[in-house]
């Protein structure tokens, strides 16, 4: 199997580095950290309508480019190195992955076209009070009224919740199965509170549910198999942001470590640095290769993409994590001040090892699905 990107994919790459390297530098990061939304949303439809990249895995038919999680992968490599704030993880990824791997025709064609293009935000709301990303942390119900749909309940740790155009929901329906539906972001009933939250380039929100009225959307069987597989969708496309994470952060520690004089040398020079940074190096490009993995699984919708998702997810995040402590290490102690960009991309690194599982749930996921059992009652 071949891990490298191919040329197409490369000039992809290339075209989103340079486009993101005008549009989000970091002056432009920390300004939108602070606005209440949190992105520009001139610049999302820029992206939409100039370079098409929320629909690059949108076949098509609705207005995408027809591409797939590879392509999908490589952008997300680069907004990690430019730690773009935008809702691409939550709604081209996470929202635009469930409509389509979801048996609702009509669903795709009214909503797909305004997510390729970047007119529409959307987003995915899992998770619940106990942080769970598994069937038996959704309590959040739905019952049938009139022929329609209600819900009541709450999520938290929505991403992007608080400005989506749709709410894509998990809920418990009245059988005890789960289902996934469909909410406008201005439904009566919806109250939505953004979180604070320690990566300030990423948001989340709190989503409560009074009576919400709600579309349901068809799906193959119960819709908890929906969502393993846009998890596992989801999972890859994170590990791919992670590396390019880490691989800003660990360049950014060999440009300080050249630069940067003690005792009359590059500290570069010092042995301790050179194996710390060697380490880091080792560990990163272990990741790119979990990660490129992942996302070629994913592509051909290979059988062994749950285990794969899972590995990745795993080993990247514990190296993004490495990589951006390292950094602060090499750089001392300007490296633990407000001003310098360090610290965004530690925070960066922190919140996505939690985001859709932490190591040890993804571990403890790999080792049963490739059927190993567990020893001494943990994975």
């Amino acid at each position: 199997m071949d891990f490298a990107f191919s040329d197409e994919q490369e000039e992809l790459r290339r075209t989103v580095r340079a486009f993101l390297a005008d549009t989000s530098p970091e002056t432009e990061v920390r300004r939108l950290m602070e606005t209440p939304e949190g992105f520009d949303r001139a610049l999302w439809r820029r992206m939409g309508t100039e370079l098409g990249l929320q629909g690059l895995a949108v076949p098509e038919e609705y207005g995408g480019a027809g591409c797939g999680p590879v392509e999908v992968g490589a952008v997300m490599e680069e907004m990690g190195r430019a730690l773009l704030c935008a809702p691409f993880l939550s709604s081209a990824v996470l929202a635009t992955t469930t409509l389509l791997r979801s048996d609702d025709e009509e669903a795709r064609k009214k909503l797909l076209p305004g997510l390729a293009s970047g007119e529409l935000v959307a987003t995915l709301a899992l998770t619940e009070d106990s942080a769970r990303w598994d069937a038996e942390g959704v309590q959040l119900t739905a019952r049938e009224s009139a022929g329609s749909w209600l819900l009541n309940g709450h999520k938290t740790f929505v991403l992007d919740g608080a400005c989506a155009d749709v709410v894509l929901t998990v809920a418990r329906t009245g059988d005890d199965g789960i289902g996934v539906f469909w909410v406008d972001g201005d439904a009566s009933g919806l109250t939505r509170e953004p979180l604070p939250t320690m990566d300030p380039t990423r948001r989340q929100a709190r989503l409560d549910y009074d009576d919400v009225p709600a579309t349901r959307l068809r799906t193959h069987g119960d819709g908890w198999d929906l969502v393993a597989q846009v998890l596992d969708h989801a999972a890859v496309a994170l590990a791919a942001e992670q590396v390019g994470v880490a691989s800003r952060a660990l360049e950014t520690a060999v440009e300080y470590a050249k630069v940067r004089h003690q005792f009359g040398r590059p500290i570069g020079s010092f042995q301790a640095v050179k194996h710390l940074l060697a380490d880091v190096l080792l560990e990163v490009e272990s990741a790119r290769a979990a990660a490129h993995y992942g996302l070629l699984a994913a592509q051909n919708d290979d059988p062994e993409l749950p285990a794969t998702a899972s590995l990745a997810k795993a080993f990247c995040s514990d190296a993004c994590l490495q990589a951006t402590e390292q950094n602060i290490q090499v750089h001392g102690g300007i490296g633990f001040t407000w001003e310098h960009p360090a610290h965004l991309y530690l925070k960066r690194a922190k919140t996505s090892q939690l985001l859709f599982g932490d190591p040890a749930h993804h571990r403890e996921l790999l080792a049963q699905r490739i059927g190993m059992e567990a020893v001494g009652g943990t994975a």
